[in-house]
């Protein structure tokens, strides 16, 4: 019985095997900066014969432009927020008798606000080097230098 079982898996692999030669070629919708081929997508060549695609470039770099600012950057505000608000409710409620829990909420406190200075820090210093250089989100890649 099992001989048998062995055979027949055998020979349906065999029929499927030829089969897959014949699958249709990929045909569907490509990047920006790629052209459809028999098995995918492929990189249109830049003009010229180097350089950087800047269609490939700006596809990945506002998707994670959008993660940092959508995502990232109110994470940690509200972790430097809450942090802050730990530090008052242990400074204020929790350590009102305890002079040692007082210290603990006074370090939350000052650790809270350091996170919104780096925070607010970076966040300016980013955009300042983005508009020094042109690079602002959903913009276009300045042109490159020429002699």
């Amino acid at each position: 019985m099992k001989n048998i079982f062995i055979a027949f898996l055998f020979g349906i692999a065999g029929l499927l095997v030829p089969a897959s030669a014949y699958a249709a070629p990929f045909v569907g919708p490509c990047p920006a900066g790629q052209r459809p081929t028999a098995t995918g997508c492929e990189v249109i060549p830049a003009a010229g014969g180097g350089g950087i695609n800047i269609g490939l470039v700006t596809q990945y770099s506002s998707g994670i432009l959008a993660l940092i600012n959508q995502v990232f950057v109110p994470v940690l505000f509200a972790i430097a927020f809450l942090t802050f608000l730990y530090g008052v409710y242990k400074y204020f409620i929790l350590g009102a008798a305890n002079e040692a829990e007082r210290a603990k909420g006074r370090d939350f406190v000052l650790w809270g606000i350091i996170g919104f200075v780096v925070i607010l820090s970076v966040w300016g210093l980013v955009a300042i080097v983005g508009r020094t250089f042109g690079l602002q989100a959903g913009g276009t890649a300045p042109a490159a230098p020429t002699l």
